[in-house]
């Protein structure tokens, strides 16, 4: 994620000897994607190879034209992230990019020195981890597990700070880019204590983010060992996704025949019917730590000047957001009742 984030320098007009010298030093795109992933993400995405740095630079010129203060970085493996994740509607992906921006700027408490280190406990505790295989469709596996957080010990922020980290780190992939991620959330042993940690502000942060604020595409969230609580938050939180979303939560109880027929037990670790051996979260864990420089070398370049207020950053409106707050209020006493 390197480049120039300043967008006078990065339309210069065409034929003046000065303007060309002013060029960034841009890292030039060569694509990863395998053959048959060219194939998907023409299929899926809507993306042509012939046409994909025309793609991107459109989509820079609009960055320049419209938010030329956003502060963002203008490099082409970048900016594909967010073409692939809105299939190259030049539109959507501004959009996403603009909320990326404004979803890091407005929760400071997330993202205020966000960097592996300082996120280690979580990753010890192991809350949230990737599995080593890939699924049949060569998308990663998220693991999730609620129980492994002991809320006297940090706040739920930090949670949200590793899992943030977690899908920056795997979208750096162009191939999770084309194909996805799976979440498998382990809801095993969640109280009622802890649940009340995610209250109306969290739920609406988050969904903010994974639906409208980061540049990935999640293909399945399978929930494992809910309790009935669950049933109570989903139902809360579950008006507030997108169609497409929510019809692809998979919510399996305590049958692992019913996960396996979304995961297939070969890439599961034993804890979960699996035969891929014991949940291990060391290598994980040792890849994220190990790019504590690449991450800060990125995140230094998304910086707002402090004269500058994006404006129309978010997609929803005033009032969506006060009748999610006013839904998501009545959630602690319908958590009460489910439990």
């Amino acid at each position: 994620m390197s480049g120039d984030s300043d967008c006078t320098r990065t339309s210069p007009s065409a034929g003046s000897p000065s303007d060309n010298e002013l060029l960034p030093d841009r890292p030039k795109y060569v694509c990863s994607l395998s053959p048959d992933l060219v194939t998907k993400a023409r299929e899926e995405l809507q993306e042509k190879p012939e046409w994909r740095l025309r793609d991107v630079q459109a989509l820079r010129d609009m960055v320049c034209k419209d938010y030329p203060s956003l502060g963002t970085c203008l490099d082409d493996a970048f900016l594909l992230r967010f073409l692939r994740a809105r299939k190259f509607d030049y539109d959507r992906a501004l959009q996403l990019l603009v909320n990326y921006h404004t979803c890091r700027r407005t929760w400071p408490e997330v993202f205020n020195n966000l960097k592996p280190s300082a996120i280690k406990p979580v990753l010890e505790s192991g809350f949230v981890t990737v599995l080593p295989h890939r699924d049949p469709e060569g998308r990663h596996v998220v693991c999730i597990r609620p129980d492994r957080w002991t809320p006297s010990n940090y706040p739920i922020t930090e949670n949200i700070r590793a899992i943030y980290l977690t899908l920056e780190k795997l979208i750096q992939s162009e191939e999770t880019q084309v194909n996805g991620i799976v979440i498998l959330a382990d809801y095993k042993g969640v109280s009622l204590s802890k649940a009340s940690h995610f209250g109306p502000f969290v739920a609406k942060k988050v969904i903010g983010i994974l639906q409208d604020g980061f540049p990935i595409r999640i293909k399945a969230v399978n929930i494992i060992n809910e309790p009935r609580i669950f049933k109570g938050i989903f139902a809360i939180i579950k008006p507030f996704l997108k169609e497409k979303i929510a019809n692809r939560f998979f919510l399996h109880g305590c049958d692992l025949n019913s996960l396996h027929q979304n995961i297939p037990p070969v890439i599961l670790p034993e804890e979960y019917g699996g035969s891929a051996g014991k949940l291990d979260i060391s290598a994980w864990n040792e890849l994220l730590l190990a790019s504590e420089e690449d991450f800060q070398h990125d995140f230094s370049q998304l910086v707002l000047p402090c004269d500058s207020s994006p404006h129309d950053m978010l997609v929803s409106g005033d009032a969506d957001e006060k009748q999610c707050d006013d839904s998501l209020r009545g959630m602690k006493p319908q958590l009460y009742y489910c439990y």
